[in-house]
Parts: C-alpha cells; structure tokens; sequence
C-alpha cells in the first residue's frame, strides 16, 4: 500500500519531470551559425568568421577600441602615445602583454627585434612621422645620432610605468600589434563558446576548428613580385589548417626607391639602416599569433641562416622564408615546419 505522503512525492516528481520536459521543448538548444564580422583597423583590414548562436560583433568591437587605445601609433590618446610623448602613463593589460613578448623576442632575436626601432623606421620616412629632410652626404652622421636613444635596454617597465634613460626614446608596437589584436579576438570568441573560427587581421591568423563546410580553414601564401612590382598577388601556396596561429612579414610591397638603392621598410636596429638580404617574406607560425608575428618581422631583419638558427631555438615556432635566387624564388622552411601544418 503506498502511503498518501509517499503519493504526494511522487506526483511532485512527475510533475517535476513533465515541466522539465516541456521546457526542453519550448527552449531547444541555441541554433549554432556562421557569422562574418569585417572592417578596417590599424592601418588594415580585419575579417572574422566564426561559429556561434549570436553575432558578437559589437563584444569584437569593444575589444578591438580597447586594443586601439592601448597600443595604437596613430591614436593621440593611446597608452603607446602618451609613453612616446613623456607624459607620465600607467600601463595596461595589453601594453605589458606587448613589451613582456617584445623583451623576450630582442633578446632570442640577439637585438633584430626592438620596439625602440621608432626613430629609425621615422627617419627613412616608414613611420608616423614622414621626414623628407635626409641628406645622402650626412645619412651616417644622422644614424648615429638616432641610434644614440635606440635599444631595449634604455627603457624598463617598473611599477606599470616605462621608465626611459633618455626621453627621445620612441616605441614602436606595429611589428607585434596585429598578432597581439588577433589574440585578443580569438579570446573573446572562446570565451563566448566558439570553437570554429579563423580571425584575421591584415593577413596574421588564428584558426581553430573548422570552416562552415566542415573542412580545414585555407590560408593562401602570397608569392612576391620579383620583376612585375604592379601585378596582382598571386599564391605561392594554399595551406589547409586548423588549431594554428601565424603571421607574414615581407619586402615585397612597402618599399622605395633612393637614387638607384632599393628602401625596404625593414629596418635593422642594430645598423640603422633598411635591410637589404635576400629573405623576401617570412611566415612564422608559433604558440600566439603576438610571437609569430614578432618572429616574422625579426626573420626579416636576420636573413635566412639566423633566422633559422632563431626558430631552432625558440623551441615554439616554425617558419617558412621565400627566398630571392638569381632573379628566382626559392622556398626555405624549418624542419618542424610540417609539425605545425597539419589538420
């Protein structure tokens, strides 16, 4: 005989159970769907795909303002402005990020990387500063000068501030700026439950999982122009990947002619001047997009045997150089290179 109590719990369940039921019915799952979020930042163009139950446009948006106030060059009002300009700036979250993996690439990189580069890259009218005042006759008296406030070691971050050991030093984060952003947004996306997304920023990648045909993300390698500067790109290969981080570095575009000497907008710390070796563009890919895209602008400036010899021992990247030979191109990739290339 069942008791009346015992009746009462178990109507209870039952009634328990059929709510649940039909809150499941009226309340399915979320419908997943690939979303296209693109724009303009940085200097470039921004393209975001992803897999989600909501467009998270404006959480990207949001993300990349705070990214822009941080470390933007061009942004008066930025954290990276106001250190350029000595006004006294508490570092953020994004800044520290940046000079944490900038102090870990000059010293790998044996000073090839360096974002106190600024007042060089300025100098041969790369910057934010255009300076149409460089004389052939003093170019190595002026690079001696500039090279007087240019080196990692004249600045420290201490207690979320810069300290400079001399206040003409200028910073420089567009080597590491794109990668860093790319992070950032592949972060917002996990953190809103996605796990099929390719994020890209004026060509560095994050892909992780698959595209909306349920195939590996394609990444096209651009072949550089040796001969035919105006053509179109066209690739030099289409990698198909997924779960990787990369970013290019390359000669190929930005550049200018001085009398007959070809200006690449490379410029190497350690000399001052524009590199003129014959690695014409660099893929990294690495642990973040922030290190490969360190690593690619520090390959460009090492040439091919030390860049190499950099990937080896960074023990967290591969690469892969396009190398001009004898008015023909010629690939160069570390042997881990296919380690990082897979689906």
């Amino acid at each position: 005989m069942i008791r009346a109590n015992n009746k009462k719990t178990i109507s209870a369940l039952i009634g328990v159970g059929v709510a649940a039921l039909l809150l499941w019915v009226w309340n399915p799952k979320p419908e997943m769907t690939y979303y296209h979020n693109h724009g303009f930042i940085f200097g470039t163009v921004y393209n975001i795909r992803y897999e989600a139950s909501k467009d998270l446009e404006k959480d990207i948006q949001e993300a990349l303002k705070a990214f822009d106030n941080s470390l933007s060059m061009f942004n008066p009002h930025s954290t990276l402005s106001a250190i350029n300009a000595n006004r006294d700036t508490v570092t953020d979250t994004d800044f520290e990020t940046m000079y944490s993996e900038a102090e870990r690439i000059y010293a790998l990189s044996n000073g090839a990387f360096d974002i106190t580069v600024a007042p060089l890259v300025n100098y041969w009218g790369f910057g934010r500063t255009q300076n149409t005042d460089r004389c052939a006759d003093r170019v190595q008296t002026d690079i001696d000068s500039l090279r007087a406030f240019v080196g990692f070691e004249k600045v420290r971050l201490e207690d979320h501030r810069i300290i400079k050991s001399d206040p003409r030093v200028q910073l420089d984060g567009g080597a590491v700026a794109k990668g860093q952003a790319c992070d950032k947004i592949a972060s917002v996306l996990q953190a809103n439950g996605c796990t099929n997304y390719l994020v890209e920023i004026g060509g560095e990648v994050v892909a992780q999982g698959v595209n909306s045909q349920g195939d590996a993300w394609h990444i096209g390698l651009v072949r550089p122009n040796l001969n035919n500067e105006g053509a179109s790109d066209t690739m030099q290969e289409i990698l198909e990947v997924t779960d990787i981080c990369m970013a290019t570095s390359g000669n190929y575009r930005n550049f200018y002619y001085d009398g007959d000497v070809r200006r690449s907008h490379t410029i190497d710390p350690r000399t001052g001047y524009p590199v003129q070796h014959s690695v014409l563009s660099a893929t990294i890919a690495s642990s973040t997009c922030m290190r490969a895209d360190a690593m690619a602008t520090a390959c460009m400036v090492l040439g091919t045997e030390d860049a190499l010899d950099m990937i080896e021992r960074a023990g967290d990247a591969a690469c892969y150089l396009i190398v001009a030979e004898n008015d023909s191109l010629t690939v160069l990739t570390s042997p881990n290179w296919a380690d990082f290339i897979k689906k």
